[in-house]
């Protein structure tokens, strides 16, 4: 299957559970999707979002060689609100490795300040300070 042309057939949750059926638990599917994902173009990168969320929701340890090209990702200028929502989503999912504490709480403390951005994005970015707090309580 070509993930680049199946996620631009439709945007739709039919659509997105077809595509997270074909990925599965397969590494090399999900590899593609997260390829597509940070390789765009933007509409692309846009409605890959969706369906690599829910992937990382249900087999979490497909996105660890990932998750450094992803949370960089996040600081890239003028990214889509779906992508930082999506993948502040993905990582409450996740056992994030205490390596990324740090650009992992910068990130969900800038969102949390910008007074521009997108309730569900400081949503999910507290969620995942939550998760950090609670992991590592001291």
């Amino acid at each position: 299957m070509d993930l680049a042309k199946e996620i631009l057939k439709e945007h739709s949750k039919a659509q997105t559970n077809k595509l997270v059926d074909y990925v599965g638990n397969n590494p090399s599917h999900f590899k593609v999707l997260v390829d597509a994902y940070l390789k765009g173009p933007y509409r692309v990168t846009q409605r890959a979002a969706w369906p690599l969320s829910i992937c990382a929701e249900k087999h979490p340890k497909l996105i660890s060689p990932h998750l450094k090209k992803l949370l960089d990702f996040l600081s890239t200028p003028g990214i889509h609100n779906s992508v930082k929502r999506n993948t502040m989503r993905l990582l409450q999912f996740i056992n994030i490795p205490t390596r990324y504490y740090g650009q992992v709480t910068g990130l969900c403390f800038e969102y949390l300040q910008d007074k521009k951005e997108q309730i569900a994005v400081k949503v999910f970015a507290m969620v995942v300070l939550t998760k950090i707090i609670m992991t590592n309580p001291t």
